[in-house]
């Protein structure tokens, strides 16, 4: 049948545009909608484009709409009324409720010292014209349960906790009786047991004593508490993981296929402990290769709903900091019996490829193997290998190396994305102190190792979910990876096209993408590349793990899952679960139970790698407190209203040079264009821009740094001096204003 054509939507006046707008977005009143889906939904002109555009403009200025974040609108929340949301504190006392998405102001006397994350009912104000409405709380309906870490003041007649908290500005109180031994100095985690609605301050109990302040482990722990991870393992798990034996014995060995005999390596990181995959590689008699992934068969040891699957449940993933792991699993599991060490036998799970010359899959099979690897390689090692041809294995590394290029440039080709910033790592000394700083980059061994893992955890995840119609596919955990938000890739593409660049917007996946990779080629050694790097990354969705698959946009393929390190990650014993499980003929698992747990261990990962964030950013300020009033060169890469940040050539340190530090004019934030820009001289500041800055002030508490500018394009500023924040009540900053037009000025 032939699809009829509609008809043109006809071009609405002014008022009508108007009052289609705001009965949409009043119907709609929990969502908020950018320009083109209100167009679409109220069937506007595709000519009235920049009408709709100046007429949402000028309701937000009438107060009738609220636009919730940059070209999003929505309905104003009902006033007057009670509502409920999530409280917002911060320590500047800036308190809001969050309610549909919107953030309303709550002063501090109106608050019933709610704590941030606390579910609460509100009476919101009608607000008036050019002020902004304001909100009371009435109820705590589910206070979040939540501790503070900060450190011991302990004097005759008190004694308090002077918090790290974004979240809180006011200092605990503790009885002497609740501070567990803990004296000036500690380092501590509490929980507030009480707060009076006439009392400044709360009361509270002290959970742990994590060591001296200053002191690394101290540190590190506070920043795991902080994120709400686990910093030490239950003595009942450990004591259970203690028991498990390998257990390879001949009956078991006979239920599995034997690889003991093929030539067999790892390939990790220098300091490497828990080896959760290998490679095997021979050559078989028609001239193809077979390829062995093997990981490491640790749910053969952890038996779903024990002590230690709870635990690993709980946890989701290992955390790794800048110098230490804390692993998901005990460590007798994770560096010892399922760990794949060199001559030891291991039980593993396995995908083995037959690949043609040319790295095409002729067949695969997945199973339950055993391995004896030959020998454990670093990375290091394997590239020199790579680079010389000479070492251990050089033939098979070698040929590794040949199949993962031509696998890799075929990826590249049907249209995966190619990012690659250097990472920043520490040299610490033996008190975990920073010395120095360098770079790790991506080598050809690492690329190596990267490339059979994609094909493995590929391979899986379709073995499963690539199932023939009638026939639907049985409940999977998939990692996928949504496509970006196409307004980000437009606004991309609009920045870059200012250097030359083009970026394909409208057309397929592939399409975008390659035209991705091809500016970020060209744009290496510019001085833009960090400024279109850093927006192309922005402007990719997260990565997650979920039932639903919608394939991994990034890597441009329709399956994905995770399969090849069980040792740190718990969606990874679930996928090898769920193989054994479907592999003997059992019927699809409950759908809702697993996207719970895939779920949590989305949110566990988040937090891991805030954490990872947080250690690194403490490590880089303890670094440069050492260097307080020397001058670098770097490249701005971000800027807000309150300021904008640099990021060093020499060491990647990244930190904030503030607004009210920019003495010479008053300084408006360009959003779009990514910049702050003056009023008066018309000076820019924009991402990518490079500057030279001076390290003016380093403050290990609140793990900031603060840059001042020197002598950048005639920029007036005189260097601050190089001085360190000091205790709570004694910082010395300058007064903050707004001068009724957005922008911050100095008094």
């Amino acid at each position: 049948m032939k699809k009829s054509v509609a008809a043109p939507a006809r071009r609405m006046k002014k008022q009508e545009l108007a009052e289609k707008v705001m009965a949409f977005l009043q119907k709609e009143h929990r969502q908020a909608f950018n320009y083109k889906q209100i167009a679409f939904a109220i069937d506007a002109a595709p000519s009235q484009r920049m009408d709709l555009i100046n007429l949402l403009d000028e309701l937000v200025d009438l107060d009738e709409i609220q636009e919730v974040s940059l070209g999003r609108y929505k309905a104003k929340a009902n006033r007057g009324t009670e509502n409920v949301g999530y409280f917002v504190r911060r320590s500047t006392g800036r308190n809001a409720v969050v309610i549909d998405d919107e953030q309303i102001m709550v002063a501090e006397r109106n608050s019933m010292h709610a704590l941030n994350g606390d579910k609460v009912r509100v009476i919101v104000s009608a607000s008036r014209k050019g002020q902004e409405p304001e909100a009371k709380v009435v109820e705590i309906i589910e206070p979040k349960e939540q501790v503070f870490i900060g450190t011991l003041q302990v004097e005759p007649s008190y004694a308090a906790l002077v918090t790290d908290s974004k979240f809180l500005a006011a200092d605990i109180i503790i009885p002497r009786g609740k501070l567990k031994g803990g004296k000036t100095g500690d380092k501590a985690i509490a929980r507030i047991t009480q707060w009076r609605d006439n009392e400044m301050n709360p009361r509270g109990e002290v959970v742990d004593i994590l060591g001296q302040k200053g002191e690394n482990t101290a540190e590190m722990h506070a920043i795991l508490a902080e994120f709400g991870l686990p910093y030490r393992y239950p003595q009942a798990v450990e004591k259970a993981a203690d028991k498990i034996e390998a257990g390879i014995t001949p009956e078991e060995v006979a239920k599995r296929e034997d690889f003991r005999h093929v030539t067999t390596f790892t390939i990790d990181p220098q300091d490497a402990k828990d080896f959760d995959d290998a490679l095997s590689i021979r050559r078989l008699s028609n001239g193809n290769f077979e390829i062995g992934v093997h990981i490491a068969d640790v749910t053969h040891y952890v038996r779903p709903g024990s002590i230690i699957d709870k635990e690993a449940q709980s946890r989701a993933t290992s955390v790794y900091l800048v110098d230490r792991t804390i692993p998901m699993l005990p460590e007798h599991l994770s560096n010892g019996i399922c760990s794949l060490r060199p001559n030891e036998e291991k039980l593993t799970y396995s995908a083995i490829f037959e690949m043609d010359s040319k790295a095409r899959v002729v067949n695969y099979r997945i199973g339950r193997t055993v391995i004896c690897s030959n020998r454990r390689f670093t990375y290091e090692e394997a590239q020199q290998i790579i680079e010389t041809g000479k070492g251990d294995y050089a033939k098979e590394i070698l040929a590794l190396n040949r199949l993962a290029e031509l696998m890799r440039r075929r990826r590249f080709e049907e249209g995966a994305l190619e990012f690659g910033r250097p990472e920043v790592r520490f040299k610490i000394d033996d008190k975990g102190h920073p010395v120095d700083v360098f770079f790790k980059e991506q080598k050809a061994a690492n690329k190596l190792i990267e490339e059979f893992m994609l094909l493995a955890n590929q391979t899986v995840a379709a073995h499963i979910g690539a199932v023939k119609p009638p026939q639907k596919p049985k409940t999977f955990v998939y990692r996928v990876h949504a496509a970006p938000d196409p307004e980000k890739i437009s606004n991309l593409a609009t920045i870059a096209s200012r250097f030359g660049f083009k970026i394909a917007v409208d057309g397929n996946a592939r399409a975008v993408n390659k035209s991705l990779n091809k500016m970020l080629r060209e744009v290496k050694g510019r001085g833009e590349e960090n400024m279109l790097s850093i927006l192309a990354i922005r402007s990719m969705a997260k990565a997650e793990y979920t039932v639903e698959n919608i394939g991994h946009y990034g890597l441009a393929l329709d399956y994905y899952t995770h399969f090849t390190s069980p040792i740190r990650r718990y969606p990874d014993m679930m996928v090898h679960r769920l193989l054994d499980r479907y592999d003997h003929g059992g019927r699809s698992v409950d759908r809702l139970k697993a996207e719970t747990q895939c779920d949590h261990s989305s949110a566990q990962e988040q937090l891991a790698a805030n954490a990872e964030r947080a250690s690194i950013k403490y490590k880089q300020v303890e670094y440069m407190r050492d260097r307080l009033g020397e001058i670098y060169s770097g490249v701005i890469s971000g800027v807000t209203e309150w300021g904008f940040y640099v990021e060093l050539n020499e060491n990647l340190c990244e930190s904030l040079v503030p607004v009210r530090d920019l003495e010479n004019d008053y300084y408006d934030f360009d959003e779009k264009n990514y910049c702050l820009v003056g009023r008066r001289t018309g000076m820019r500041y924009t991402l990518g821009d490079e500057v030279t800055v001076q390290v003016a002030r380093a403050d290990l508490d609140r793990k900031t740094l603060d840059f001042a500018l020197v002598a950048d394009k005639g920029n007036p500023n005189k260097p601050l001096p190089p001085v360190e924040s000091g205790p709570r009540g004694k910082r010395k900053t300058a007064p903050k204003h707004r001068d009724g037009k957005g922008q911050r000025r100095r008094k």
